[in-house]
Formats: structure tokens, sequence, C-alpha cells
């Protein structure tokens, strides 16, 4: 079997660190899907204007494709200190390193980039490949009385109060000056998931954290009512 990817994902998670773990969570997460040129062809999407969400299937390609794959995982949501197999899971680390995410779709875009599909709340690296794309079809792909097990919802049901300091908030008009971006409300739906692994706290002394989104490093620090944004910096790559 050999598949080739539709499309490339361009996100603004640029790390993976600060990805929230499942799709949905950060509403203000908007990307494109852009096809190649052999599958960008609107015919292929006649009628997808009827469904509200689609499930989009993905290669892990960041650090997996050649890692192998791994019986046993110990997921973020028990803190890294319990392992499940894997096929319990949906760590990356697989036999065949594939995901899936259902979100939101906001239609075709066609410009000097090519044909794109718009999505939101996505959970997905800049750069991911894409191998299919299929209509959310809610009577059949819902099942709100399963069970869940380890994977409980998230505690950030009550998210965490995110403050942006004078020199954040200085950075952050100099970042996004019009919003286009939605930079602010993508950092607040980030950290209000509080992005740590869950093993930090066994460092309860450190405090200060990086994440990378779009091209910016957003340093943040954990205060004991909420998060501070500390300044908002162009991300530069090491030399």
């Amino acid at each position: 079997m050999h598949f080739d990817p539709i499309g490339f994902i361009r996100s603004p998670y640029t790390d993976k660190f600060g990805i929230p773990r499942q799709p949905g969570l950060v509403t203000a997460a908007e990307a494109r899907l852009e096809l190649l040129p052999t599958f960008a062809r609107e015919e292929a999407f006649k009628g997808i204007e009827g469904f509200s969400h689609v499930w989009i299937l993905f290669v892990f390609h960041a650090d997996c494709l050649d890692a192998g794959w791994r019986p046993t995982v110990r997921p973020p949501r028990l803190g890294g200190r319990e392992t499940v197999g894997v096929f319990a899971s949906r760590a990356p680390y697989r036999p065949n390193p594939i995901g899936l995410s259902a979100v939101e779709h906001l239609g075709l875009v066609k410009d000097a980039r090519g044909l794109a599909l718009r999505l939101r709340g996505i959970d997905l690296l800049d750069g991911t490949p894409v191998l299919d794309i299929k209509p959310y079809v809610p009577y059949a792909d819902s099942f709100p009385q399963a069970s869940s097990g380890f994977a409980t919802p998230p505690l950030a049901t009550v998210a965490l109060p995110v403050r942006f300091s004078d020199q954040a908030q200085t950075d952050l008009d100099r970042a996004d000056p019009h919003g286009e971006r939605q930079l602010r409300a993508l950092i607040e739906q980030v950290l209000a998931q509080d992005p740590r692994p869950g093993y930090m706290d066994r460092y309860p002394q450190r405090r200060d954290f990086g994440i990378r989104l779009f091209d910016q490093n957003i340093r943040w620090r954990i205060d004991p009512d909420g998060l501070s944004v500390i300044a908002i910096e162009p991300f530069a790559e090491p030399a």
C-alpha cells in the first residue's frame, strides 16, 4: 500500500508544544488545507457546503515517520505517569502514524496560493500532510453516551484567566495590527487549556514558559490566579 497526500495544512501551530490535545477546544485556531494541483478541483467538493464539519485524515509527520511504533505510551491525560496500549490511545507513535480530526470547515477559497479548504478548531501542526477528507455525519459519527475511558473531559471547561502585560499588548498590536490572525483570541484559548505537560506538577518552581504561534514566540507565566502573557516576540530560527 502506498498513499500520497492530497494537500498540506497551513496552521498557526508552528511548534508541537501548545497544540490542543483534541480538535475543537480552540475555536480561534483557523487553518487552510492547501490542495496539491492534482486534487485542486472544485468539483471534488460538490455538496460539501451542506456539511458543517469534516473528518481530516492526516499523517503524524514531525519526528514520527522514522521513529517506529511503541506498544505502550504515556498519555498526557494521565500526567505522563501511567502507560496504556498504543491502540487504546491517540498517540502519534503508531505502526502507521495516521491521525484523524473532526473539525469545522468554512468552505473553499481560491487565491494565488491555489485551492484550499478553510478549517476552524484544528489541532494540527503546520505542514501536516493530509490523506483524505470525509464529511462528518452527526447521526452516525456521534455517540453522546459512549464511555471515554481515561480520556475524561478537560478540566479547562472552567478556563484559566489569561492576562496580557502592557509589553505583551504592545507586541500584540505589532504582530497582528488588524486582528486578521485572531492572535489575541488564539493565545487566550490555547493558554486557557494549560498546555503544560501533565508531569509539570513535579516542578512547581518553574513558572515561565513559551509557545510558538505563527511566527511569534509567546512568553507566558503561571500565576497563583491564572496566566500572564509577558511578551510576544518574532521567532528567530537558531543559527
